[in-house]
């Protein structure tokens, strides 16, 4: 149970550190939700909206961020 705590609370700060960098990023101007590439569809009844472009620039830097800590962790 202790080990399940842990996971919560590690997901908690995740959380927290996403939000953070979240509003930062609309502090300084950063347009996620509306790069080149995020379809948006709003209809008469429906609205629709897929972040392709967000999503891939997220993976980008993702990625970049993990392969740089498994580099320093050799």
């Amino acid at each position: 149970m202790a080990e399940f705590g842990k996971a919560l609370l590690g997901l908690g700060v995740l959380l927290v550190i996403a939000g953070a960098g979240l509003l930062l990023a609309s502090r300084f101007g950063v347009p996620l939700g509306r790069l080149p590439g995020d379809v948006s569809y709003r209809g008469k009844n429906v609205s629709v909206f897929f972040p392709l472009g967000t999503s891939i620039l997220l993976s980008v830097v993702l990625s970049a961020i993990f392969y740089l800590i498994s580099r320093f962790r050799k």
